[in-house]
């Protein structure tokens, strides 16, 4: 078997959408077809490809990162999602032929952007594929849970994203798009279908490319105890010099500004994306600084970290009673849970929790005490040690 090659590292400032007209960028696309672009849809748009577009879902806006072009439609929205139709545009290694592949991008509930993975219809809606699955022990059983980290987009596209979504004034509402563009599965089947998993599969392959040795770079020394949180040496974000950039966006349940800090590891082997709000500060799950990207848009390489390192502000935290008896749902620890949101009753406050961090309040104390005042780093090419 061929071993995967090295994926390489580089270090970019977040990249803004194309200026050019939506309908300049419609003709680009089509002129991809035209010029003999295979169109790869996973979902019931696979038997006619074509019809995406007919449908209308034509591209309006543009952004490139590495060697992948992203193509997205206008901002569309159900009672659950706020979504682009995404194409992810890819030259084939083998075949050397430019493949499109439609996919979903939408927003999480911690203001991250993500790729589905695939979705599974039921009576009331609709579940959404959240990528690879592990297994993981609670009470004494083993259960099998999505990691949902593995399908959250490069950091340095969010801002762009979210740019094309503040400049919306009409959202319309859409259900087709789900069928359209992901893949239908079974009810109960949590993990991700191969065209998500391979690429992943085939990068980690290969030892060189695992950061820190698919061994986690942070994690809690006592449990449930947020102030015994280390981080592996070199993997500690660096708040003297790794400021990548600082960019801001809006959101309704923090109550409106909230700036978002990428900021460098020390060793430059990871990012963070630090949330700043009225009053809450969290962190998103690290990501890679790797180049290669899978056809989803995501990358090819994760990052193991202890997952109470990334709660967001508010998280769920309530009572289910379609439950017999009625279930607590909480994802903030035990002992750590602050007041309802006054927008979302099912989620509650975790400052409790988050303000204990020390990476937490070490940031509050430089960098946000600061408001960004120090200059970014320039971009600069790295190759994995």
């Amino acid at each position: 078997m061929r071993v995967h090659p090295m994926i390489q590292s580089q270090v970019v400032p977040s990249v803004r959408p194309s200026e050019r007209s939506p309908a300049a960028i419609a003709r680009e696309f089509r002129g991809l077809l035209a010029d003999g672009a295979l169109m790869r849809p996973a979902g019931s748009a696979r038997a006619r490809p074509g019809s995406l577009l007919s449908r209308g879902y034509t591209p309006r806006y543009k952004i490139e990162l590495f060697d992948t072009v992203f193509y997205i439609t206008g901002t569309r929205q159900n009672p659950d999602l706020r979504f682009y139709v995404a194409y992810v545009v890819q030259r084939n290694p083998k075949s050397g032929g430019t493949e499109i592949f439609p996919r979903l991008f939408y927003k999480d509930v911690s203001l991250v952007w993500r790729a589905a993975s695939h979705y599974i219809p039921h009576p009331d809606g609709y579940w959404i594929g959240k990528g690879e699955v592990r297994s993981c022990r609670v009470g004494g059983e083993t259960l099998e849970a999505s990691v949902e980290s593995t399908t959250d987009l490069p950091y340095e596209i969010q801002h762009a994203l979210e740019s094309l979504l503040r400049g919306t004034r009409r959202i319309p509402f859409d259900e087709a798009a789900i069928d359209l563009v992901l893949r239908r599965a079974p009810a109960g089947r949590l993990e991700p279908y191969r065209d998500f998993l391979e690429p992943r599969l085939r990068a980690r392959a290969n030892p060189r490319n695992r950061i820190h040795g698919g061994r986690s770079i942070a994690r809690f020394t006592r449990r449930n105890d947020p102030s015994s949180l280390r981080f592996a040496a070199g993997f500690e974000p660096d708040f003297s010099g790794g400021l990548i950039d600082l960019t801001e966006s809006h959101s309704r349940l923090y109550g409106g500004r909230i700036r978002r800090f990428r900021i460098l590891s020390r060793n430059g082997r990871v990012q963070y994306l630090f949330f700043a709000g009225g009053r809450h500060v969290w962190i998103a799950p690290p990501q890679a600084t790797t180049t290669e990207l899978s056809s989803f848009g995501i990358r090819t390489i994760e990052v193991e970290a202890a997952e109470d390192l990334s709660i967001p502000g508010y998280e769920y935290h309530f009572l289910d009673a379609t439950e017999n008896p009625p279930e607590l749902v909480s994802q903030i620890p035990e002992g750590y849970v602050g007041e309802p949101s006054e927008v979302d009753d099912s989620r509650c406050d975790a400052s409790p929790w988050l303000d204990r961090l020390p990476v937490v309040q070490e940031f509050r104390r430089t960098l946000l005490r600061g408001h960004g005042a120090r200059a970014p780093r320039p971009p600069q090419p790295t190759a994995h040690a």
